[in-house]
C-alpha cells in the first residue's frame, strides 16, 4: 500500500496511458467491481518514487498479489527473477493471451514468475478476459 497520496490528475495520466486496463493481466476496469489501483512498479520501500515512470494501473487482484515484490523464484530454474515491469518491458515479449480461453501464457522467465506470483490465470480473471474478448470490437 502506498504511503504517498496520488493526485487525481496523476491517476488519470496512469489510467489513460493504460487505456483503463490492468497493465499486468489486461482486465479492463469496466469489467470489475473494484476500481483499478495505481501500483508503484518499484515499491516505495525499495526506493521507488511516485512519478509517472514508476506507476502502473493494476486491478486489485494483481496489486494485492504483487504487493511490494519486485522479483520471485522461478519454479523451473530455482533462480530469483525480476517481475514484469509495465514501464520497462513490452507485454508481448513476456506473455501471450489466448483470447478464447482467456489464459495468459508466459513466454519468458520474467513472464513465468509474474504469471505465477500475480496468479494471473485465476478463474475470475479468465472469465473476465473471455467476456471482454467476446464483446469487444
Amino acid at each position: 500500500m502506498s504511503r504517498t497520496y496520488i493526485s487525481a490528475s496523476l491517476r488519470r495520466i496512469v489510467s489513460d496511458r493504460a487505456q483503463n486496463m490492468c497493465e499486468y493481466c489486461l482486465i479492463p476496469e469496466m469489467l470489475v467491481l473494484a476500481s483499478h489501483q495505481v501500483d508503484h512498479v518499484i515499491a516505495e520501500k525499495h526506493g521507488g518514487e511516485t512519478i509517472e515512470e514508476n506507476l502502473a494501473l493494476s486491478c486489485s487482484l494483481c496489486n494485492q498479489a504483487k504487493g511490494s515484490d519486485i522479483a520471485s523464484i522461478d519454479p523451473e530454474t530455482g533462480y530469483t527473477v525480476r517481475l514484469y515491469s509495465p514501464r520497462k518491458d513490452i507485454w508481448k515479449e513476456h506473455f501471450c493471451l489466448d483470447s478464447k480461453s482467456g489464459k495468459i501464457q508466459p513466454l519468458s522467465t520474467v513472464g513465468r514468475v509474474t504469471v505465477r506470483l500475480l496468479r494471473m490465470n485465476r478463474v475470475a480473471s479468465l472469465l473476465s478476459r473471455q467476456l471482454f474478448a467476446r464483446y469487444s470490437p
